[in-house]
């Protein structure tokens, strides 16, 4: 069209001169030359420039005339037709240059077809597109991958742009007292309204995306949940358009049936956990190291056309991209909103008399509030034992915000494992309280969380005399956890440690290790990060003794799932390095095949899934 276009403005008011000078140029056996091609989609942005006979004159509808045979050269020209045709021909016989719009589309064309070619198409952010959001774990268990991936789904369904369903797993009523002892559901229905009511709670939103549940088993040797037969069977949405598969090596290490990236248009994979970090700390540590690292590379690549990896802590993968695609819930940055007013509340009242009986005055209504409130939860419990009705069905714990100051030193929270951290948290206490910054600033830390390993800390805590109080399982968002003001965290063995971003959401200082999966907590001001022992007790003198920086709209927003999902939305489309890079070549799809097959044959052998730990 723009061909045309130019041809009309060019050539209609010198038709009648144009056609008797080609009538003049039959006569005297000018040569036409051929007409320019047409540009294609797959042609270059230059295409060879081809000029234009003065005999083909161009119709408003782009259509043109046919070119005159060619004859001998005439042998003189005079420069008033020279001049005169130059400029009639000027706008055709130049090779025309393609539109910003036209440049655009192209490229946006032969990305499109280049991802065909790999095995995906389009943009997950594309309105209308049905998105399966797959995961390991579930509420009540409160694990990153049961928190982070509800989440994802929540916020993303919320937007209204695309069809989304959580897929998780079922556990028995007695596999679920393994799991989260203190709640337990008779049906998945029940679990599924227990998730709705979680989300409503902590989002302050009715959740739109639908829930599917699959079978599952807790392996207790791996302390998580393995999928029980194809989970792809599992999820009730027949378009399989966009798979997104949060652990993608946990959910197919015994992956039976076909390969997601056969059955799904779009399959990405989220990798949450380090579990090379884990194996290294087994016996034989080395070679378990190695052959984990095999699988799950090869697991991941066999049925993902994506990976995103949340930090550089884990292994590389073929066609992978690093970006934090997680956030917090707005409870935990809306006790960090609470906390800077009354920060800024208690610091005015240093100088006013009045403000500060008025601040002491809330407080002891807000006190009397919540002890009423419990009074009567006890009340009505106790009536309806009396009257032998059923207890209610279970609920999320109700998050009331802190409006008071800091007021508590410094707490750890997380599953009370080795490999979680323990056994460096343990070393930096003791160096820090025999060191002398730990004299003027000792250092006194409340641990929350139950697992495995439970009995061992606590025993080599109590035998190294450390000023460490374990206090049991509790929720991060729970009341009581607000008032604290430092949260240290020394794991290693983290990706990306969701605890710390809700730390650092409440407002509070966050003390970590120099590590990739601290990467993106370390731009915030309140988090401190240290390389060796005596960094690390600088940090902890400087956190007892000043008070955290006030979150900026800026930093509240890039903690947000608001946030979090333009990243993901971003990281799951297929770039020009996950085209083209490491794990494209036809080498790497055959290997793959290769791979598919011998596991597919192996992840059926039922003695074989018992050899490797997942049972029937």
């Amino acid at each position: 069209k723009e061909g045309a276009r130019r041809g009309w403005r060019g050539g209609s008011r010198r038709s009648a001169s144009r056609e008797a000078s080609a009538n003049r140029s039959e006569a005297e056996g000018v040569a036409a030359a051929p007409e320019p091609a047409s540009i294609s989609p797959e042609s270059s942005d230059q295409p060879e420039p081809a000029s234009v006979s003065p005999a083909s004159s161009v119709s408003p509808e782009g259509g043109s005339s046919s070119s005159l045979e060619p004859g001998p050269v005439a042998s003189a020209v005079t420069p008033a037709r020279e001049r005169r045709d130059a400029g009639a021909d000027s706008l055709t016989a130049r090779p025309r240059r393609r539109s910003a719009g036209e440049t655009g589309f192209f490229k946006n064309r032969q990305r499109e077809d280049d991802a065909s070619m790999n095995g995906s198409n389009g943009s997950l952010r594309d309105p209308g597109r049905s998105v399966a959001i797959v995961t390991t774990a579930s509420l009540p268990w409160m694990t990153g991958t049961a928190v982070n991936p509800l989440l994802r789904a929540a916020y993303l369904a919320r937007r209204g742009l695309h069809e989304v369903t959580l897929v998780v797993p079922w556990l028995t009523p007695a596999e679920q007292k393994m799991v989260h002892p203190n709640v337990i559901f008779d049906t998945p229905e029940e679990q599924g309204e227990y998730i709705n009511k979680w989300v409503k709670e902590r989002c302050g939103f009715e959740p739109k995306m639908k829930l599917d549940f699959y079978p599952g088993r807790y392996a207790t040797d791996k302390y998580s949940i393995i999928p029980v037969g194809d989970v792809s069977e599992y999820i009730s949405d027949g378009r399989h358009d966009v798979a997104v598969l949060e652990e993608p090596e946990h959910l197919n290490w015994y992956h039976v049936g076909s390969r997601w990236s056969d059955k799904f248009r779009h399959v990405v994979g989220v990798v949450h956990t380090n579990y090379l970090e884990y194996a290294r700390l087994e016996e034989h540590g080395a070679v378990k190291e190695a052959a984990m690292r095999f699988v799950n590379s090869w697991v991941s690549r066999v049925h993902c056309h994506k990976i995103i990896k949340l930090s550089d802590a884990v292994q590389d993968f073929p066609r992978s991209e690093t970006v934090n695609i997680h956030g917090v819930s707005p409870v935990f940055l809306e006790v960090g909103r609470r906390k800077a007013f009354a920060t800024a509340a208690a610091t005015a009242a240093e100088n006013d008399p009045d403000s500060a009986a008025a601040s002491a005055m809330g407080r002891t209504v807000n006190n009397l509030i919540r002890s009423f409130g419990a009074k009567r939860d006890r009340r009505r419990s106790e009536e309806r034992a009396r009257e032998g009705k059923p207890p209610p069905a279970p609920e999320p714990e109700k998050i009331r915000p802190s409006t008071e100051v800091f007021s508590k030193g410094c707490y750890f929270l997380g599953k009370v494992v080795w490999g979680k951290g323990f056994n460096e948290l343990l070393r930096r206490v003791e160096e820090h309280n025999t060191s002398e910054a730990g004299v003027a600033h000792p250092l006194k830390l409340d641990v929350f969380g139950t697992g495995e390993d439970f009995d061992d800390v606590t025993t080599s805590a109590r035998q190294k005399g450390l000023p460490l109080e374990f206090k049991g399982r509790m929720d991060h968002a729970s009341e009581s956890m607000h008032d604290y003001k430092v949260f240290i965290n020394p794991s290693l063995s983290d990706v990306v440690a969701t605890t710390t971003a809700e730390a650092l959401a409440m407002g509070k200082y966050v003390i970590c290790a120099k590590h990739p999966s601290n990467e993106f907590f370390s731009t915030f001001p309140n988090c401190m990060v240290y390389e060796n022992p005596e960094q690390f007790s600088q940090c902890v003198k400087k956190a007892l003794s000043t008070d955290p920086t006030p979150l900026s709209a800026k930093d509240r927003y890039r903690l947000s799932w608001e946030a979090a999902t333009d990243r993901f939305l971003d990281a799951a489309d297929i770039k020009e390095e996950q085209m083209r890079g490491p794990g494209t070549g036809l080498g790497d799809k055959l290997g793959e095949t290769l791979f598919a097959a011998v596991h597919g044959a192996a992840a059926k052998h039922e003695k074989m899934r018992g050899v490797l730990g997942a049972g029937q």
